[in-house]
């Protein structure tokens, strides 16, 4: 089984190469979901190829962002350079992407941003030409195990490192509440943020730090192929202690080899650790706090200052660094100076303490382990590449009106407005169909977010699918595409009988796209956007409430998956008949979760696309926002 491990810079990649890794990943100066690390130009990324092969260690380069039409030329001739330098893979995220650098010999890693999370997704990479999926960050062992059992291509997990809250590939908060979009690698980390919720504070969107070490030798006999440790934006002193940890873990070396190592690794990054899903559906949250505290030694009474070093769980030698820490607050940090006794240099209050420890001499001997970090040179020079995209002639049009609906009493109230509807797999789902066959209104089931095994009881009809796994799954039946498929440019495939583009596209951007794509194609113009999808089982209904004030719906769905929704509606009113002069082919309203008196008036105001109830509908919203129509996204 591979070790993979993070290369965010040039010492990284050699941090990582000398802890003994077998693959490294590493993105350049565009195109990687992790924007604000070092990166590597591409005569580096040339460089670092070279100087991985001449270790056997191979090289995997993200590209594993959402690419807008205009980028997408640079996008193509960038991954026919990594082709042309011999990178041994490439992760993509992109379905427009992938179908353009289908042809190239160089191997595709379906990102964990792609969301592929059952055997139905593996089976549609197959058949699409990637060599590697890496699963979903949300699955469990015994999933892993259905999942992978027959599987045709590689497999990759996580084993270490950050654990998104969201479910992978489907987090909007950063982009729609800050501006700055996970998708395109600027996730400005709202998860790590505290909230009120039901008047407690905490953070309650924050997930421990993965740490499955104990997982690795059933992860291999299960037939993963690959095990990924995250950490891009980390030192080269994790990126070296992360490699050699699994690297040794993964040889069958005995802990008590290993066990220093491990420990060293949790002193050098540590926010709390975690199992990820591995051992069952469970909260992974670390509510107290979400930053880098160190390895926690225990809690001491501290009295005049002084404590006993016995007091703590784990040893302490002279010169380790430890940080004090009352509830969230960090009151100090000391080195230690002599055993036994420790005596803070600094005014404390008598009373009970958490003890951390952040700093251990050790890992500056890294930097000598490490040593000299190469100049890394390439000679080779990106070709432009002219991607070509014929413009389509999409004459204006009337769109359609298609309602997003969760309830029959919101049903009832939109139904003779509606063209179609988009209704929530639940209890009244067969009702909600008979209802819209008496008015002739398309009736099309929304699926589950996330549903490993596919065991859905669902009737023959149309269906909303929101991941390749599910696309592939319903094959056959007329299927439409959500905006968490992530429909970001023209090329875009068209396997589904519409599809909604993604909400981060600003009015140009969609203007792009339908200037160039022949499929049908739709545009949210109102509702609250599913900001997050999660699977923590402790995530219950209420409300988070941010630093400025502001309030995120939360609800639990019938399949174990909370959603936080945003603070305010979108509301697309004023530029209806700009859209429609575009061609957009249908219009989506989403009403789930929300009044039935709310529903009757917007289902009237869109239908007769009365600008004059535009007021009306602000108030019985309480506030509104334009999305991303009249900003983009970097």
């Amino acid at each position: 089984m591979e070790i993979l491990s993070p290369a965010g810079s040039p010492e990284g990649l050699v941090a990582s190469i000398k802890g003994g890794c077998d693959a490294v990943y590493l993105g350049g100066k565009a195109f990687g979901a992790r924007a604000f690390s070092q990166n590597f130009s591409d005569k580096e990324i040339e460089g670092a190829v070279n100087y991985a092969h001449e270790r056997r260690v191979k090289v995997y380069v993200t590209v594993n962002t959402l690419i807008k039409d205009h980028e997408m030329s640079d996008a193509v001739s960038y991954v026919r350079f990594l082709n042309d330098i011999g990178a041994d893979a490439v992760l993509i995220q992109d379905l427009g992407l992938l179908g353009k650098v289908g042809g190239l010999g160089i191997k595709k890693h379906a990102s964990t941003q792609m969301g592929i999370h059952s055997a139905e997704g593996l089976e549609w990479c197959l058949e699409n030409g990637i060599d590697r999926a890496v699963l979903a960050r949300e699955l469990t062992f015994d999933e892993l195990s259905s999942i992978v059992k027959a599987s045709k291509i590689e497999t990759e997990v996580f084993v270490q490192g950050a654990m998104c809250y969201c479910i992978s590939g489907g987090c909007l908060f950063s982009s729609i509440a800050g501006g700055r979009s996970g998708n395109r690698g600027q996730c400005a980390q709202p998860c790590r943020k505290a909230y009120l919720f039901n008047e407690k504070e905490g953070f309650f969107l924050s997930n421990a730090d993965l740490y499955a070490v104990n997982w690795l030798e059933r992860l291999k006999s299960i037939g993963i192929s690959a095990v990924k440790i995250e950490g891009r934006m980390r030192s080269h002193a994790y990126a070296y202690l992360a490699s050699k940890v699994y690297s040794m873990v993964n040889s069958g070396r005995p802990w008590e080899e290993i066990a220093d190592t491990a420990d060293l690794l949790k002193t050098v990054f540590n926010r709390g650790f975690c199992e990820g899903y591995l051992p069952g559906v469970s909260g992974l949250v670390q509510s107290k706090y979400a930053d880098n505290r160190g390895f926690l030694l225990g809690t001491v009474l501290i009295a005049d200052r002084k404590f006993s070093l016995s007091e703590l769980k784990e040893a302490v030698n002279i010169r380790d660094g430890l940080s004090i820490f009352k509830g969230k607050e960090k009151i100090g940090g000391f080195k230690v100076s002599s055993l036994g006794t420790a005596v803070v240099p600094f005014k404390i209050e008598n009373g009970k303490y958490e003890v951390y420890r952040t700093y251990d001499p050790r890992i500056d001997e890294i930097k000598n382990l490490i040593g000299e970090i190469p100049e890394l040179k390439g000679k080779r020079e990106r070709k432009p590449h002219a991607a070509s995209a014929k413009r389509i002639d999409r004459p204006a049009k009337d769109p359609d009106l298609s309602f997003y609906v969760s309830s029959i009493k919101v049903l009832n109230e939109v139904v003779d407005n509606a063209d179609r509807i988009y209704y929530d797999l639940n209890d009244s789902t067969e009702t909600a169909r008979k209802m819209c066959d008496k008015t002739d209104t398309e009736f099309v089931v929304n699926l589950p977010r996330f549903r490993p095994l596919m065991d859905l009881d669902v009737s023959d009809g149309s269906v909303m699918v929101n991941t390749p796994d599910q696309l592939h799954h319903y094959k056959g039946r007329k299927e439409y595409g959500s905006y968490h498929m992530n429909m970001f440019n023209s090329s875009f495939p068209q396997a589904t009988h519409q599809t909604t583009l993604s909400v981060e596209l600003s009015k140009s951007e969609i203007r792009e796209v339908a200037e160039h794509h022949a499929g049908r194609i739709e545009v949210m113009v109102f509702g609250r956007t599913e900001l997050m999808c999660t699977r923590d089982p402790e995530l219950a209904a209420g409300t988070l409430r941010d630093e400025f004030g502001h309030d995120f719906p939360v609800y639990r769905d019938g399949f174990g998956l909370a959603h936080v929704l945003n603070s305010s509606d979108l509301l697309l009113l004023p530029h209806m008949s700009e859209l429609s002069s575009m061609g957009i082919d249908s219009f989506g309203i989403d009403l789930r979760k929300r009044p039935a008196s709310l529903a009757k008036v917007v289902a009237e105001t869109y239908k007769d696309q009365d600008i004059g109830k535009k007021g009306r509908v602000t108030e019985m919203c309480g506030s509104i926002n334009y999305g991303h129509y009249l900003r983009e996204v970097g």
